[in-house]
């Protein structure tokens, strides 16, 4: 079972920069696609971005891409989110899933583990 805990997230003003981190315990996070979903109030959590685990595969919504980059580090058991360029609709709760167990890697439904998230507020 692996376990996850998110951070990094904070009050930035519009146009300023954030790194959420996610580390993963309880099991290696390798060979899992990892990824970040949000979910801002009123709507459904939806995918931002996933990374592989051999390739280091990037995968983006269209709404961050030019933004946004994920990274991992398999050694300490982390994936990054670098924000920059925020703007006041990226406001959301941050979550990190892994286990991906297959389907559609922009789909909640493939990934077995999730974290409690971390609120990013980017004001105007």
């Amino acid at each position: 079972q692996v376990q996850l805990v998110e951070s990094g997230g904070e009050l930035v003003q519009a146009g300023g920069s954030l790194r959420l981190s996610c580390v993963a315990s309880g099991r290696t996070i390798g060979p899992y696609t990892m990824a970040w979903f949000r979910q801002a109030p009123g709507n459904e959590r939806e995918f931002v971005a996933a990374i592989t685990w051999s390739d280091r595969r990037t995968y983006y919504v269209d709404s961050v891409k030019g933004r946004f980059t994920i990274s991992r580090d398999n050694a300490k058991n982390t994936v990054y989110l670098q924000m920059n360029s925020l703007k006041p609709e990226d406001t959301a709760v941050y979550y990190c899933a892994a286990d991906f167990s297959g389907g559609n890697i922009r789909e909640m439904r493939g990934y077995n583990a999730w974290g409690q998230g971390t609120q990013v507020t980017v004001s105007s």
